[in-house]
């Protein structure tokens, strides 16, 4: 059995069709990110000491600091290693939240090598 469309008709509607496709895809996956940023930073912590650098990358994410505050999006990492690397990196925690949850003190002291 033959096609009654040209060849070019189909080839059309097969760039349509993945046009389409792309845009529903994209369409799905966009709302997530958006919607996580608008929520805010995921991690933030507080320094003992200021810092100058305004961007840093510890413990696996991405750092914006501004004196003594800092604020990242979410790693993989669990949140008592995400503090321990931002330690290495400034020294001394003096708080911690992730998610809105801020690290009790003993974990505290273990960010901060203690």
């Amino acid at each position: 059995m033959t096609s009654s469309l040209s060849r070019t008709s189909r080839l059309s509607i097969f760039a349509s069709a993945l046009v389409y496709t792309g845009l529903m895809l994209g369409t799905a996956i966009a709302p997530a990110p958006l919607a996580a940023a608008q929520s805010g930073p995921y991690y933030s912590a507080s320094l003992a000491q200021s810092t100058d650098e305004d961007r840093a990358v510890a413990g696996g994410v991405a750092w914006a600091c501004k004196d003594t505050e800092c604020v990242a999006n979410k790693g993989t990492s669990r949140p008592v290693n995400v503090c321990r690397g931002l330690a290495r990196k400034f020294g001394e925690i003096t708080s911690f939240t992730a998610k809105g949850k801020e690290l009790s003190d003993d974990k505290l002291a273990k960010c901060n090598g203690n």
